[in-house]
């Protein structure tokens, strides 16, 4: 059994299976979640697991070369919003609708138990090299 790192079997392997340029989707319960891609769906109850923890768990493990949110984080989340822009500076906002589309091509969905609005990201993968 791992000791360190993501213990959730289904995550840890689905990240493995990652490559350069795949999308990952970090969303909160609310966001729709498109057909196709690979989802771990992490949510336990309103709020568990919080988003800003997922999301710092994923960029232990990814190397991250872009990410795209939801314009209307700024407003609606301001919270979430500090969050993203603090933890991704290269962070690029769409609207919300457009988010949506990007996310259909997204490899893998992780579901997190946020019961704010806007705590979604599309993150880009990079290389380590």
């Amino acid at each position: 059994m791992k000791r360190a790192g993501i213990l959730n079997r289904h995550l840890a392997g689905a990240l493995a299976g990652l490559g350069h340029g795949d999308g990952v989707l970090v969303c909160d319960v609310g966001m729709p979640v498109p057909d196709g891609p690979r989802v771990v769906d992490l949510a336990f109850r309103a709020g568990v697991p919080a988003f800003a923890e997922v999301l710092d768990g994923l960029l232990e493990e990814l190397v991250v070369e872009g990410a795209t949110a939801a314009e209307e984080v700024r407003e609606a989340n301001p919270e979430a919003s500090a969050l993203l822009h603090e933890r991704l500076p290269a962070l690029v906002l769409v609207p919300h609708e457009r988010l949506k589309e990007l996310s259909a091509g997204a490899r893998l969905v992780v579901r997190t138990g946020e019961a704010r609005p806007y705590a979604n990201v599309l993150l880009r993968c990079g290389v380590f090299f």
